[in-house]
């Protein structure tokens, strides 16, 4: 019987273990996001890589094969973010999280239906200004983790947002395993989130030769790379993202509109959607327009990797702990195993107090 760890998270949303699988574009769909909340996690749909209508879809398939909390992943930057946040309202989805801090309308307003509003966050100073703005948990990413990352290690990142907030951390980038949670309640988180190792499950629907592509990898098989999107990106060092680290700027750039005419043409978006969101972007994250134009490559080329399992034509974002991560359990599985090793350690270091 797998132990209980009560924590200011579980407390919070309402799930049995303080372990959350994140939003992890093409990937966190209705199969994995349900298995994880049947294990008694908190499983979270990544809602950037779907039109609304798939969006609405992928809640009602989600909710079809649990009854427990789950929640959604939401780009605040984009143009649509109201309208998904009313259909998560509609839909009483229990928590709403966010890659890009929300504006404090948006957590009021979610906050009132009674969503949980929890962003992800890369720095103390980021979480002071979510949390004074009504968030009631942040997600924490150290350096570690991979996607979009900063240059942070979470064993520094977490403690100095810990200083910074009052409300609930859960601590991602780097973890997978029960050693990894006890450490990060030891430290003062109340969870930790994980990606990779949630998309090296059963549930996954990455394909299975994708995932071996990730086993046989070794810690050191990762790289930060700018040149998928224009921004810090943590992938698997394949070929094709050794000939991006070494393509000229007019070739990037040649390849992300051609990106992101494909994004258009397969989400039905519109030309005017499109130059929205950027300008939303490049005022939110402060870039340049040839880094907006370079984010155009992120949803094909990771779809090609992760959807298709096209390795050689995709990028496959990845944590540094794909060198560590040997098996491929169910959910279920995974969060028991998770759960009781951390009980089992936290048990033993106050033997020894």
């Amino acid at each position: 019987m797998t132990g209980r760890l009560r924590t200011p998270l579980t407390e919070l949303v309402g799930i049995e273990h303080p372990v959350v699988q994140t939003g992890m574009g093409w990937v966190a769909g209705p199969s994995l996001v349900a298995a994880t909340a049947e294990a008694g996690g908190l499983g979270i749909l990544a809602s950037a890589t779907m039109t609304y209508p798939e969006l609405g879809a992928a809640i009602a398939k989600t909710k079809a094969h649990t009854t427990k909390p789950f929640g959604v992943n939401i780009r605040a930057d984009a143009s649509d973010a109201v309208e998904r946040i009313d259909l998560l309202i509609r839909e009483k989805v229990a928590v709403a999280s966010f890659a890009l801090a929300p504006k404090q309308d948006l957590i009021a307003k979610l906050k009132d239906a009674g969503v949980v509003v929890i962003p992800s966050i890369g720095a103390a100073k980021h979480a002071v200004k979510v949390a004074a703005w009504g968030a009631d948990a942040v997600i924490v990413q150290g350096g570690e983790g991979g996607g979009h990352t900063g240059p942070v290690a979470t064993t520094l990142l977490l403690p100095s947002v810990l200083d910074a907030v009052d409300i609930p951390v859960v601590a991602a980038g780097g973890f997978f395993d029960g050693r990894g949670l006890a450490a990060a309640l030891a430290y003062g988180a109340a969870g930790v989130a994980m990606g990779t190792r949630f998309l090296l499950t059963q549930e996954s629907t990455v394909p299975e030769a994708v995932k071996q592509e990730y086993l046989r990898r070794q810690l050191q098989d990762t790289v930060v790379s700018t040149k998928v999107d224009g921004m810090p990106h943590r992938v698997l060092n394949t070929e094709l993202v050794q000939r991006l680290e070494h393509s000229g700027r007019a070739r990037g750039l040649t390849a992300a509109v051609a990106n992101a005419a494909k994004f258009k043409s397969m989400t039905g978006m519109k030309w005017s959607t499109l130059v929205r969101d950027g300008l939303s972007m490049r005022k939110t994250k402060d870039l340049t327009w040839s880094q907006v134009v370079m984010a155009a490559n992120t949803p094909m080329l990771l779809r090609a990797g992760l959807v298709e399992g096209n390795t050689k034509a995709g990028v496959l974002a990845a944590g540094q702990v794909t060198g560590i991560i040997e098996d491929l359990p169910t959910c279920q599985e995974l969060i028991d195993r998770i759960v009781a090793d951390a009980v089992a350690r936290i048990e033993a270091l106050q033997k020894n107090l």
